[in-house]
């Protein structure tokens, strides 16, 4: 670990960035160029004094982690989080299964949407971001470990749970679309790759997917109207547009309804609701984060 490289490193990016470039309000005159160093902590969901410590060279190693959520918090590309990850002692993540960085330009789009459901996936249907709407529909996504992180492991692995924001009559086009988008991930990414260990533990898991899988389907699309289903608010018809990275790695789906419509007014009323919480597990212990938050 270079604790120089890493504060500098740090804090001339810190420095780099504009409240407005994150997402935040420009709040009170500012006596320094860019980010104040709570507003990090803030985003990357850690304290204030532990990323303090990072950036005076005083900190304990992070872990690859909390260096995930920096990069993230910090709009790194693909390169500067790889710099990131040696100056700190790690070794660099494979950029095709690091469920932890996201896309800058994504990102900047994302942190724009606050009036509607918006999320950023992978291609084995991992939720990288989220904003405060999509988090109120869909749960914490981002909150799940191991592969119970990917939509498509969750969905056939417990369906009772996975499948209950669709209505009934729509799971099973639902499930052959997973399966579909799983089948073109592997073709991309190889059957070495992440996607091609998600199949074989699905596979193992699932004999409705194993079947599904033999159908030899192959498909890169979100269905582009359906309906979704909240515990709350009750149905929602919506329409999804999808944004995609230049490698097609990264895809961030907006989520809208019609102006004017019932299911408009049932998206205004989950950002009143606020989160609910869908998820099935929580996240391991975070002893670096703040209390009470996630990374």
């Amino acid at each position: 670990m270079d604790r120089a490289a890493l504060a500098d490193f740090l804090r001339r990016h810190r420095e780099a960035l504009q409240p407005g470039d994150v997402g935040l309000g420009p709040g009170l005159r500012r006596r320094a160029p860019g980010l104040r160093r709570e507003e990090v902590a803030q985003l990357a969901l850690m304290s204030t004094d532990y990323y303090t410590r990072l950036e005076q060279q005083r900190g304990p190693q992070p872990s690859t982690q909390i260096l995930a959520s920096i990069a993230r918090a910090l709009r790194l590309t693909a390169d500067e989080r790889d710099y990131l990850y040696r100056v700190a002692g790690h070794g660099v993540p494979d950029r095709t299964a690091d469920p932890g960085h996201v896309a800058p330009a994504l990102q900047r789009v994302l942190d724009r949407l606050s009036d509607t459901p918006a999320l950023i996936l992978d291609p084995l249907g991992q939720t990288l971001a989220q904003n405060d709407l999509a988090r109120a529909l869909y749960g914490d996504a981002t909150a799940h470990t191991g592969w119970e992180r990917s939509e498509i492991y969750r969905w056939f692995a417990h369906p009772e749970t996975a499948r209950a924001v669709y209505p009934e009559h729509d799971r099973a086009r639902q499930g052959r679309a997973l399966v579909a988008g799983l089948r073109a991930a592997v073709g991309t990414l190889g059957a070495t790759s992440r996607a091609g260990e998600l199949v074989t533990a699905l596979q193992e898991t699932s004999p409705e997917f194993a079947a599904l899988w033999d159908r030899q389907e192959v498909a890169r699309r979100f269905a582009d109207h359906k309906v979704l289903v909240h515990p709350e608010v009750g149905e929602i018809e919506v329409d999804c547009q999808v944004l995609l990275t230049e490698d097609q790695l990264q895809a961030l789906l907006v989520i809208t309804a019609a102006p004017g419509s019932e299911s408009e007014e049932k998206i205004r009323l989950l950002g009143v609701l606020g989160t609910q919480d869908l998820t099935a597990d929580e996240p391991a212990d975070r002893s670096e984060a703040a209390p009470g938050r996630r990374v």
